[in-house]
């Protein structure tokens, strides 16, 4: 099964169909409706927030998802599917991929990834896992620690990373190269030509959210211009 959901997305277009809370587009159902935009448009996976908006969007669109659940607690920087409630919440409805924070910074309650990784596959051995990383470190130690995918979700999103420049296409190039797992690119493709240059840098797939499915971003895009 994780063969057969790895060939779907292999040298294709996944969408990231997310908003929190404080966002405008916030609903379950609007989340259905862009993932099954994204799925006439050619999409080949979605990428989703929280059991609720994976369910609705599976009523209707029958591709692979990378199911994540953002939390934040007290004391940890990590939000993408922190701790074993938010992964037992996402194992309860099975999505193909489980993505969750594969950086370096502690979890909650102190946990190094290590430990916590080895019993989240202890106790869910048949699941796809993503590791969301921001560094070459980070994604080649995912590797090794025996995530399914290695993806560059968080390069430009961490403390020590927040300098760089999206597409972090360098990033993709080398963990492409060096990662025995299949590499999925995320972060900062803004348009087809980025994206065309992404998936020549050697990744499996790449994923596209913010400038497909977040219209207030798409539209500060263009009032800065005006502005400047």
């Amino acid at each position: 099964m994780g063969n057969e959901t790895l060939s779907r997305i292999k040298g294709k277009l996944i969408v990231s169909c997310q908003a929190l809370e404080d966002e405008p587009l916030h609903s379950s159902y609007i989340m259905q409706r862009m993932a099954v935009a994204a799925m006439r448009g050619g999409a080949a996976g979605i990428r989703a927030n929280s059991v609720s908006d994976i369910l609705k969007i599976r009523e209707e669109v029958k591709l692979p998802i990378i199911g994540i659940i953002k939390r934040k607690y007290t004391g940890s920087d990590v939000m993408i599917t922190p701790t074993m409630q938010e992964v037992d919440e996402l194992m309860a409805i099975k999505p193909d991929i489980l993505a969750m924070d594969a950086t370096n910074r502690k979890r909650p309650g102190g946990r190094e990834l290590k430990d916590f990784f080895q019993e989240v596959r202890d106790k869910y051995p048949n699941q796809l896992f993503m590791a969301d990383c921001s560094t070459l470190e980070e994604g080649l130690r995912a590797d090794e620690l025996g995530f399914d995918i290695v993806g560059t979700t968080l390069s430009g999103y961490t403390s020590y990373t927040k300098d760089v420049s999206l597409p972090n296409i360098v990033l993709m190039k080398e963990l492409a190269k060096n990662a025995e797992k299949p590499v999925i690119a995320e972060g900062g493709i803004w348009t087809p030509e980025q994206l065309r240059h992404v998936l020549d840098a050697g990744v499996w797939a790449a994923v596209v959210g913010t400038a497909i499915t977040r219209p207030m971003d798409i539209t500060k895009k263009f009032v800065q211009v005006l502005q400047s």
